[in-house]
């Protein structure tokens, strides 16, 4: 369950804080064991290069080769720092102008996703599938489940196009199809209103009325500030000053709620409004199938020869770039 971030804020980055020196923690103790298995390999290299052990080198290159891919995954999810990155991922996908090529390139997409997700062990849900008029899907939409599948897959959210032979032109000509994928985390949606006392400043004073016998001598209305907010309610309707003030708490979280609901609709708004349109020169990343097979990422300028390993789910050199290319565009914002 997710709580206001105006009342909570100082909390929120205390728990924010709490697992970013876990996580760090951990990732040092994983160093650690990696230092260890590499001098124990340098060790055991030398030893056999002595001896001339041709079968222990063997070995030792074998076990080097695999602490390599281990240290680069390690270092890849350092990189997933951000408070989304750990979340769960909703991605859709939209096919662009172009009928049928277009449906069926989003359905090719899908498939790649769905290998992706596959191969790291991630559990997927189908929340929308819209088959296309004749082949492919005019649209999907699903939930990635596992460990930093957001942080992952933030990568694929913008315009990818295609170039081929159609197979649904009988004239056998080269097509550009475009479809539309985005990614966003996903967050609780109950809010659930938890008012600090702390940040109340509550007044009480005499109730208005037509004067005479009715007007009311104690202090029974009620007015709340909720002080990280400005807002304020009161109530002066009830005769007890306790009854006041539960109506004016229960005004107060109806305003509060409604405040936190706008915000994170304002934030789903502009995770889609960056989306661009599906059309010529905003893709992020072209799959090129004639004349040459090739996929390149604009964004980081990686490529990659073996097309059908991409479509068959294999998305890592482009993750890999896109993370690394935001912690150099971060560094070096940082030191302009």
């Amino acid at each position: 369950m997710s709580q206001p971030d105006f009342w909570q804020k100082d909390q929120d980055e205390v728990s924010r804080l709490s697992q970013q020196r876990a996580l760090l923690r951990d990732n040092v103790e994983q160093w650690k064991e990696y230092r260890g298995r590499v001098e124990d390999a340098r060790i055991l290299a030398e030893m056999a290069e002595e001896e001339q052990d041709e079968t222990t080198l063997r070995e030792v290159n074998a076990d080097v080769s695999l602490l390599e891919k281990e240290i680069d995954r390690l270092d890849l999810q350092t990189l997933l720092g951000e408070p989304d990155d750990r979340r769960n991922a909703i991605l859709s996908i939209n096919a662009g102008a172009g009928g049928t090529e277009a449906q069926d390139w989003a359905e090719m997409l899908l498939r790649m996703y769905l290998r992706w997700c596959e191969s790291k062990g991630y559990q997927v849900r189908t929340l929308d599938h819209q088959l296309g008029d004749e082949a492919g899907i005019k649209s999907a939409t699903i939930t990635v489940s596992g460990p930093y599948a957001y942080g992952y897959l933030k990568s694929e959210h913008g315009i990818h196009r295609m170039v081929r032979i159609s197979p649904f032109d009988a004239t056998g000509r080269r097509h550009t199809s475009f479809a539309s994928v985005s990614v966003v985390p996903e967050v609780d949606t109950d809010i659930t209103i938890e008012i600090d006392e702390n940040d109340l400043r509550v007044d009480s004073f005499r109730a208005s009325g037509p004067g005479g016998q009715h007007v009311n001598k104690t202090s029974s209305a009620i007015r709340i500030t909720h002080i990280p907010t400005g807002v304020v309610v009161q109530c002066q309707n009830e005769k007890s000053q306790h009854r006041n003030r539960d109506m004016a708490m229960k005004v107060l979280k109806a305003r509060l709620y409604e405040i936190e609901k706008r915000r994170q609709e304002e934030k789903k708004q502009e995770m889609h409004d960056s989306q661009m349109d599906i059309a010529w020169g905003s893709q992020i990343r072209s799959y090129v199938f004639n004349p040459y097979r090739i996929v390149k990422d604009h964004r980081t300028g990686v490529e990659v020869g073996n097309l059908d390993r991409v479509m068959d789910g294999d998305l890592e050199p482009f993750i890999d770039g896109y993370l690394r290319g935001r912690r150099g565009q971060a560094a070096a914002a940082q030191t302009a």
